[in-house]
C-alpha cells in the first residue's frame, strides 16, 4: 500500500526493453498516462506491445505516489485489436506455444486490473477485440462519440477468451454472449448503455478535458483508501449478504478508521484544511 503522506512526485524508471512501444507520461500530482505507441498499426496488439505494456503496468504498480493511470492510444486510435501479422504467425505455433502466447496477454490484463490506482481508458477512433477488452479492464472508460467497438474474433474463427472475464463483469453475460457470438460492431452510445463505457464525450478536446478533470479530482483522494475501495469491490462482488459478510465489512471500516490516512483525513475535514496528500 502506498504511503498516504508521501511526496506526490512521480519518478518512473524505464518500463521495458522496447520502451518505444509504450510511453509513460507522469505529472507531479500523481497522474500517469500510459500511451500505446504503434500509431502506424493503429496500436494493434502483438507480442512486443503486450510485453511492453505489461512491463509498464508492473512498474506503475510499484510506483509510489501514482493515484490515477490513464490508458490511451497514440495517433487518434485506442487499439485496433490483434495485429494481423502476429495472428498469422500464430498459425504455425503449437497449441502449447499458443497457450504461452495467450498467457502473456492474460498476465498483462491482470496487471492492469490489479493496479491500486484508479484506471481510466481514454478511447477514440476504434477499440476492437483486445482493445475493447482493455476498456473493460479499466475502472472507468471514456470514449469519444465517433468511436467504434467490436469483439469480432468469431469472424476469424476465434474467441475473445483472455478479455472475457473482464468484459462479462462489465456488461453482463447476455450482452457478452450476443456481441461475442455475432462479432457485431457497435458505437460509443451503445457501449455506454451496456456498461463497457462509463461516459461518452463529443470529441478529442472533450476527452482531454475529462482527463484533466479526473486527474484533479483524484488529488483529493487518499491513495491507500482508493486501493482498499477497489479491493472491497473485488472481494465482495457476488457474495451473499450474510452475517459473515457483515462482519467482514465492519472489520474493514474499523481498520480503516484507525489508519494514518483516516486520522489525517478526518482531522483535515474538521480543521477545514486540505489533507496532506492533497497538498501541492
Amino acid at each position: 500500500m502506498p504511503n498516504p503522506i508521501a511526496d506526490p512526485m512521480v519518478e518512473l524508471p524505464d518500463v521495458s526493453t522496447t520502451p518505444d512501444l509504450v510511453r509513460i507520461e507522469a505529472t507531479l500530482e500523481g497522474a500517469a498516462t500510459v500511451v500505446l505507441n504503434r500509431p502506424d498499426k493503429r496500436n494493434a496488439l502483438n507480442a512486443d506491445l503486450i510485453s511492453a505494456l505489461s512491463d509498464a503496468l508492473e512498474t506503475l504498480h510499484g510506483a509510489e505516489g501514482v493515484r490515477v493511470v490513464f490508458l490511451r492510444g497514440a495517433g487518434g486510435t485506442f487499439s485496433a485489436g490483434a495485429d494481423l501479422a502476429w495472428m498469422g504467425e500464430a498459425l504455425d505455433l503449437t497449441e502449447a506455444d499458443n497457450r504461452e502466447d495467450a498467457m502473456a496477454m492474460a498476465v498483462m490484463l491482470k496487471r492492469l486490473w490489479d493496479l491500486p490506482a484508479l484506471t481510466v481508458a481514454l478511447i477514440e477512433g476504434a477499440a476492437f477485440g483486445g482493445g475493447a477488452g482493455l476498456a473493460a479492464v479499466c475502472d472507468l472508460a471514456i470514449a469519444t462519440r465517433e468511436t467504434r467497438f467490436s469483439f469480432s474474433e468469431v469472424k476469424l474463427g476465434l474467441i475473445p477468451a483472455t478479455v472475457s472475464p473482464y468484459v462479462i463483469a462489465a456488461i453482463g453475460p447476455r450482452a457478452a454472449r450476443g456481441l461475442f457470438a455475432s462479432g457485431e460492431g457497435f458505437d460509443a452510445d451503445y457501449a455506454q448503455r451496456i456498461g463497457l463505457v462509463t461516459d461518452v464525450v463529443a470529441d478529442a478536446a472533450a476527452l482531454e478535458a475529462a482527463q484533466a478533470r479526473i486527474a484533479a479530482e483524484t488529488l483529493a483522494c487518499a491513495p491507500g483508501a482508493m486501493e482498499a475501495a477497489k479491493r472491497l469491490v473485488d472481494d465482495l462482488a457476488g457474495k451473499d449478504i450474510d452475517h459473515g459478510l457483515m462482519e467482514d465489512t465492519a472489520r474493514r471500516i474499523a481498520a480503516i478508521r484507525v489508519s494514518e490516512e483516516a486520522q489525517e483525513g478526518v482531522a483535515a475535514f474538521l480543521g477545514r484544511r486540505k489533507p496532506r496528500w492533497a497538498e501541492q
